[in-house]
């Protein structure tokens, strides 16, 4: 679906004309810049490759100078490829907050916080040990047995253990839109997106 690269602030919270608390997180969505138009003649396929963030160009390599050169953009530092664009665009076009203006609901895409190497109650929710008996004392957070002996002599996979946690890619559906601020770029949507502040966040439609 397409869409715009965007960057999570942080979080608010709104109250509804009902009064109702909603949690909320704003996220700054473009300007985003058409960097290349892709077709079927030329590439095999349609796609319009869009690009966010201003770098320095010493940043940037001779390739990709002259990519942002023949768009007539400055160096980015995020590109992304959105297939099913509606309408006609051209390398140069800069796209804003207001490519959401008719839409009600967005999904939202970022990578997790990463928690480095956790153990099972952290990573799998397990519940630990409540109550010691027979002089327990060290097992709390243990995860237990991990299968049978002599067969199969062996850990299937899956199984749920210890390791490391978060920094992945994770999408949230169906995030309603509160709010549409188009002088800051700014969209705000009710619920929470992965990521940590400043993390960069891809926001379709």
């Amino acid at each position: 679906m397409p869409g715009l690269i965007g960057k999570k602030i942080g979080m608010t919270s709104v109250f509804d004309d009902n009064g109702s608390y909603i949690p909320c997180t704003v996220l700054e969505a473009g300007p985003c810049v058409v960097t290349q138009v892709k077709t079927e003649e030329n590439d095999g396929y349609g796609a319009v490759q869009i690009s966010y963030g201003d770098i320095k160009e010493k940043s940037a390599n001779k390739p990709q100078l002259g990519h942002f050169k023949k768009a007539g953009t400055t160096p980015k530092r995020k590109l992304i490829e959105f297939k099913d664009f509606d309408g006609e665009y051209a390398p140069g076009d800069v796209l804003t907050v207001d490519f959401f203006k008719d839409d009600i609901f967005v999904d939202v895409a970022g990578i997790t916080k990463g928690k480095g190497f956790q153990g099972v109650v952290k990573r799998h929710n397990f519940s630990g040990v409540n109550d010691q008996t027979h002089g327990q004392h060290n097992r709390n957070r243990a995860p237990g047995s991990l299968g049978a002996s002599s067969f199969p002599s062996r850990v299937f996979k899956g199984m749920r253990m210890a390791g490391r946690t978060g920094n992945a890619k994770r999408k949230i559906l169906n995030l309603k839109i509160v709010k549409i601020i188009p002088e800051s770029n700014v969209l705000v949507v009710k619920g929470s997106v992965p990521g940590a502040k400043g993390s960069y966040v891809i926001i379709e439609k």
